[in-house]
């Protein structure tokens, strides 16, 4: 958990720094700005529509194993802006205190292992189709425990086979161009790859939670960018793949292009876990329209393009999640309330079926010890 807040807070921080790296470098053309920003824009919604529905399957495989699933609680999003506040500051101080080269160089060290891991995870079912019916494949199971007989214990049991491995070595060789080269590209895919599991892994179980946690980052982003400087500090100082970058010189330098708009992962992520609970939401109806997906994913691209034409026309850094909470939570609920489905929408929940199982089987359990 607090990976996952460090990494949201400094990914909130990059996300401003589009437009103070928009106003330090006004591109050559106006082309090669409409092509940064184009491209930002794509990039931004690609990991929110595959994420969605890669949450679904997800969610379904947890369902089918009888695993029980990791949820965002009402405390755990109330508490969310204030660790990632904490944890923002703590950042801040650390840079004003280290020198930020070598904090730098231990942050590129654990994002290439967790880069790695996370391009694998995405990129294995591509990799898998492009493999021929001839390759050697072999399974493989690993398996880690502690302690002898009664007292052993399963830490950890993980199947994988040659084609896992062969992706592994694929994303492994972005990790080290990334770690050699800090290239642009190579810091997009390992960002695209951060941004799809987040929204395929993160949970919200209940829309009321997400409006909860939108609305506690709505307040946080725009305290940390326009009540201090210290998110677009540690956004200079922060070098690490929780962006998306696209260069505005593309167009003059090539790939060795170096003028930056930058858009910060945690502006992707959060909204979209909640749009991703809107398409599960959208599954539990049960008729075949996926409605309030849609709604939540237009309202997304309403308020990110609002976004970047207030940031280009001010020139001044703009907190995203100004724009883009009023419209992820207001579009979906106004759809809600006109189709009548208000009170279907806040009282759906992830895997509620299992709660009244349990409790069933409570209640059986004390049936029979009444009888016996």
């Amino acid at each position: 958990m607090a990976d996952s807040v460090t990494v949201d807070a400094a990914a909130n921080a990059t996300l401003n720094e589009t437009a103070g790296n928009a106003t330090a470098k006004i591109p050559a053309t106006v082309e090669g700005m409409s092509i940064a920003y184009t491209s930002l824009f794509l990039m931004a919604i690609f990991p929110i529509f595959i994420g969605s529905f890669r949450s679904v399957k997800h969610h379904q495989d947890q369902k089918d194993s009888g695993e029980k699933p990791e949820t965002i609680s009402h405390k755990d999003a109330a508490m969310f802006p204030l660790i990632a506040s904490g944890t923002l500051l703590g950042i801040y101080i650390v840079f004003q205190i280290f020198s930020k080269e070598y904090i730098n160089l231990l942050l590129a060290f654990y994002f290439f292992f967790l880069g790695v891991l996370a391009l694998a995870h995405i990129s294995g079912p591509v990799v898998e189709k492009l493999i021929p019916p001839s390759f050697p494949n072999m399974d493989y199971h690993l398996i880690f425990t502690q302690g002898k007989g009664e007292a052993k214990e399963e830490l950890m049991n993980y199947e994988f086979d040659r084609k896992d491995l062969l992706c592994l070595a694929v994303s492994a060789v972005i990790g080290v161009w990334y770690l050699v080269k800090k290239h642009w590209v190579a810091n997009n895919l390992f960002g695209l790859a951060f941004a799809i599991n987040g929204v395929e892994l993160l949970s919200l179980n209940r829309i009321s939670t997400g409006c909860i946690l939108l609305g506690g980052l709505f307040v946080y982003d725009i305290f940390w960018v326009f009540g201090t400087n210290v998110m677009v500090t540690v956004a200079k100082s922060f070098e690490a793949p929780i962006k998306l970058v696209f260069p505005q010189d593309l167009l003059e330098k090539g790939l060795a292009a170096d003028n930056f708009a930058m858009l910060g992962l945690g502006d992707i992520v959060i909204p979209g876990i909640f749009i991703a609970l809107l398409l599960r939401f959208d599954m539990s109806l049960k008729n075949n329209k996926k409605t309030y997906f849609y709604s939540g994913f237009v309202a997304y691209c309403l308020g990110l393009l609002t976004t970047i034409l207030i940031m280009h026309f001010f020139k001044h850094a703009q907190p995203a999640l100004l724009y883009l909470v009023p419209a992820c939570i207001g579009i979906p609920v106004l759809v809600a309330l006109v189709k009548g489905d208000i009170k279907t929408m806040f009282s759906y929940e992830d895997h509620a079926d299992e709660k009244p199982a349990a409790l069933k089987d409570s209640k059986d359990t004390k049936e029979v010890k009444k009888d016996k």
